[in-house]
């Protein structure tokens, strides 16, 4: 079971601190992947730190399982947190996420989405992002890119 909801047991909807990465994962042509998620929403691959994990286990697990890629060489960008980043979701769970977003073009594999968290898999060029990007990615992109 994943660590955030085995904490859910023991303090409800009550804020949380969440620690996870995601990745600008880079082609030969600088463009950067991104996911489509059923909701429509696009972002970067990552997600959420699991016990005994490091940020940067955290982030190659996440790509593997979201898109069927490798990698290996990850460059930190910048670790975001703080109240910026304070969320509430639909069921009423609240939490601060304290995201470190890494970047490489040094990947193996073919993309395969998950069909659970990533519909689709596509690059774009980081001057012409899709509609229905979260702002966080798009910050993410804009600090990490140009």
């Amino acid at each position: 079971m994943e660590y955030y909801k085995e904490l859910r047991k023991y303090v409800g909807h009550s804020p949380l601190i969440l620690p996870g990465a995601v990745v600008l994962i880079l082609n030969d042509q600088n463009e950067v992947l991104l996911q489509e998620r059923s909701s429509g929403i696009f972002g970067l691959p990552g997600g959420l730190m699991e016990l005994g994990e490091s940020l940067e286990d955290t982030a190659r697990r996440e790509v593997l399982e979201e898109t069927g890629l490798h990698i290996d060489k990850l460059v930190l960008c910048h670790v975001y947190s703080g109240r910026d980043y304070y969320f509430e979701v639909p069921n009423g769970d609240a939490f601060y996420s304290v995201t470190a977003v890494y970047k490489t073009n040094e990947f193996i594999g073919a993309l395969s989405p998950d069909g659970i968290e990533s519909i689709s898999l596509r690059f774009f060029n980081p001057n012409h992002l899709p509609e229905g990007i979260l702002a966080s990615y798009r910050t993410f992109i804009e600090y990490a890119l140009l």
